[in-house]
């Protein structure tokens, strides 16, 4: 059975019951911020592990952070959430790992999300859109979000930023954080980067989260390009897979190293085409190109792709994530396809050839061996000011 949140603190506080709304305003209404994590993966349990440490010792926040459990049964029969609830730990995709005693999962997403005016999305980026035309209607009107996934949305006018998605989606402000972030890392407090991108004028709601998930070993930067943080985090994804094509085949350090210079420059002219706001200082901080390189070195993207590359193309995706990943989903396959739309679209394919590449060896039309191949062509472009010539 769940522990309330009151047994919890008492047994964590020598028995004395943190009070949770001490906090008021003249006005009588409470100051506190109410944080609810969207998402329990293995990203999202960390982020759940952040943002509890925080809560439970600034008073400017509330000290119960919700966590939304996509309900599953486990091998013994039991409940995921229950099981989360009464081990403080989410055995499946985060074993070993104490979340801290004032996170409480909750199967139910309405009774989540109802009363926090501080969302935070970390699920996999193609189930977004469903989970927000259920909380339509069924939040506070002061809600602020910050999106912590790496991916994107194709639309008939375009791509679809996830952080947009969930702002036009709930009428919302939806910031977001990326950077060079292993899930297990972070968990055993190894130290780590993060960038927070936020809009103009939104500076003050950009340091509470900076406030919210800043620790002694996860130093979060705020940096005013929204766009340029997600699209550094969505499409580093891409290059992991080539990366991972590289390492399976056994073509050397060398390669490697190339694919990830040539990869960082096609994100910078896409990010840059697609949104003419996107500074290019963001590329140095952590969501660019740290975040690049550590994806490189030992993401799940390029982990999966590696064994993809291995099996010469014989055993599907699908298949070795089912095999790998315990449940994880892969981001990079999806976000191929989805920019390979978008270049095809434009009529730009040419322009990006390692992208190209990568969708095309993702299903089959192209050997993975065919990842260095491109290089012998050189497109004919130069990008000024964010403009194709």
């Amino acid at each position: 059975m769940a522990l309330g949140i009151e047994a919890r603190l008492r047994s964590s506080n020598g028995g004395c019951v943190m009070p949770l709304d001490a906090h008021f305003s003249d006005d009588g209404v409470s100051r506190k911020s109410k944080v609810t994590v969207v998402g329990s993966g293995n990203w999202g349990s960390v982020a759940a592990k952040l943002i509890a440490s925080n809560a439970a010792r600034l008073s400017s926040f509330h000290d119960e952070v919700r966590m939304w459990v996509y309900e599953e049964t486990l091998p013994t029969g039991e409940k995921l959430t229950d099981v989360i609830n009464l081990n403080n730990e989410n055995v499946k995709y985060l074993p070993g790992i104490k979340l801290g005693m004032n996170v409480i999962a909750d199967p139910d997403l309405e009774n989540a999300v109802k009363d926090a005016n501080m969302l935070v999305f970390v699920t996999p980026h193609q189930f977004v859109e469903g989970i927000c035309k259920r909380m339509v209607g069924k939040i506070r009107r002061d809600v602020e979000a910050i999106s912590l996934i790496k991916g994107m949305e194709v639309k008939k006018d375009g791509p679809c930023m996830i952080s947009s998605l969930i702002s036009q989606e709930l009428g919302i402000n939806c910031c977001v954080l990326m950077g060079a972030n292993i899930a297990n890392e972070i968990a055993v407090e190894k130290f780590s980067e993060a960038t927070v991108g936020y809009r103009e004028n939104m500076r003050e709601i950009a340091e509470k989260w900076v406030q919210l998930f800043s620790t002694s070993y996860f130093v979060v930067t705020p940096v005013q390009d929204v766009e340029g943080v997600e699209m550094c985090g969505t499409l580093k994804n891409v290059v992991a897979l080539a990366a991972g094509f590289v390492d399976g085949l056994e073509m050397g350090n060398n390669t490697k190293a190339a694919i990830m210079r040539i990869g960082l420059r096609e994100m910078r002219m896409i990010s840059k085409l697609l949104f003419s706001s996107v500074k290019d200082s963001t590329f140095f901080e952590s969501c660019g190109v740290a975040d690049l390189i550590t994806t490189c070195l030992g993401g799940r993207n390029r982990k999966v792709a590696a064994a993809f590359a291995k099996n010469e193309g014989k055993r599907s995706f699908d298949e070795l994530e089912a095999e790998m990943l315990q449940g994880q989903k892969l981001q990079g396959v999806s976000t191929a396809k989805e920019m390979y739309e978008v270049l095809n679209h434009r009529g730009w394919l040419e322009l990006f050839p390692l992208f190209a590449s990568v969708h095309e060896i993702c299903i089959g039309h192209l050997s993975p061996s065919a990842i260095v191949e491109y290089s012998e062509r050189k497109p004919n472009f130069c990008v000024i000011d964010g403009h194709a010539q």
